[in-house]
């Protein structure tokens, strides 16, 4: 069976540090303990990236040969203002990626669908729709056996990434016609992290729907500020209505992005 990473290497291998060779430092998630390691055994599931959900029950694999080869060049476009529309695809289509087929998206991505059953059962109970159960559990309702916690929803998480999978290129078009800030780390002694969900959401008071930070290097991550008004419209892999500006930050903005990182890298679990 292969051995998926969830987390492209080539991003791994960014994060080597320069007193290990090709060895990056890690923390483990469970215990916090810290341990030296290198791309191949970290952020990797057997058959992670196959999905019986699928018609081509590997079809991200399929996508990835567009995007992991040409990550490493693509961070160099970015890091010398050289962006054209394949940086700009190769970018985005990492970041489809991770927050398809990463077990933290497909964790988060379960929990609405599980509510959506809920909400379903709930309506379809009201319409008198479902029998009451059997007198040995009590001939209760639908909605009352949900409210005792006698019935629960379970979802595949391979459903939510299967429907990752399935709008992966609507989504590298909208990531890659949003705005991006380009945040240059210039302090070689506090580079940015990353983890087996490098995608930091950022809240923003202004805007219901929060910013992407995604680091790319220790030198270089960039900040996404979705529009969602190209949700519903066709994919546009020119990338027309892409747009960016670019950053160097200072040490406490550094320090913060690495807090949000590491943030929302513990909190799916």
């Amino acid at each position: 069976m292969p051995l998926d990473h969830y987390v492209s290497q080539v991003h791994l291998r960014n994060f080597y540090s320069p007193t290990l060779g090709s060895l990056m430092h890690a923390i483990r998630k469970s215990d916090l303990k810290q341990f030296p390691c290198n791309s191949e055994s970290v952020c990797r599931i057997e058959e992670g990236n196959t999905n019986a959900y699928l018609i081509n029950d590997r079809a991200v694999e399929d996508f990835l040969l567009g995007v992991e080869p040409k990550y490493n060049a693509s961070v160099i476009k970015l890091q010398n203002g050289q962006i054209d529309t394949e940086c700009i695809y190769v970018i985005a289509g990492f970041v489809a990626y991770v927050a398809s087929c990463a077990p933290a998206s497909m964790r988060i991505h379960t929990a609405p669908l599980q509510s959506q059953l809920q909400s379903e059962a709930a309506i379809l109970d009201r319409q008198g729709l479902l029998p009451r159960a059997p007198a040995i559990l009590g001939s209760k309702t639908v909605t009352e056996l949900m409210d005792d916690g006698a019935i629960d929803f379970e979802v595949d998480p391979k459903f939510p990434q299967a429907m990752g999978i399935d709008t992966i290129v609507p989504r590298v078009s909208m990531y890659g016609n949003s705005h991006w800030e380009i945040l240059a780390n210039n302090d070689e002694v506090n580079p940015f992290f990353t983890s087996d969900y490098p995608i930091a959401l950022e809240e923003v008071r202004s805007n219901p729907i929060p910013n992407w930070i995604i680091p790319l290097a220790p030198d270089l991550a960039i900040r996404i500020v979705p529009d969602i008004r190209l949700r519903d419209q066709p994919p546009d892999l020119s990338f027309s209505r892409f747009t960016h500006h670019r950053r160097a930050l200072k040490r406490q903005e550094t320090h913060g992005i690495n807090r949000l990182i590491v943030r929302c890298a513990l909190f799916p679990g």
